[in-house]
């Protein structure tokens, strides 16, 4: 009988564990950005939720950014997000594709 409760606060520990660390690292992100070729790894995608910066606000850009052909760092969009900016705006991408278009290779 011991056995099987110490088996049961086990097992509960661990699925508890597993819904703390997928909860807190966004997996299913990664997949996203990895499969549409955008270079950033999980350590990035936790260090900015430690940073108090949603993941997706910065990923999803970055992939529409490189589905146009774009290079953009994850960098400089954090830090335009943390700024204040809005970096899903249309706006803010037409100001961005302008340099490109005049011949920048990166931003």
């Amino acid at each position: 009988m011991p056995e099987l409760i110490l088996t049961l606060v086990l097992i509960v520990a661990i699925i508890v564990v597993l819904a703390l660390f997928f909860s807190f690292v966004p997996i299913g992100l990664w997949i996203s950005a990895t499969a549409s070729d955008v270079k950033i790894g999980l350590f990035q995608l936790v260090a900015m939720r430690i940073r108090k910066v949603v993941p997706s606000r910065i990923v999803n850009p970055m992939i529409k950014a490189t589905k146009a052909g774009l290079t953009i760092s994850h960098n400089k969009l954090e830090a335009h997000y943390l700024a204040g900016g809005n970096v899903d705006r249309e706006r803010f991408w037409q100001e961005v594709l302008e340099p490109l278009r005049r011949g920048a290779d990166t931003i």
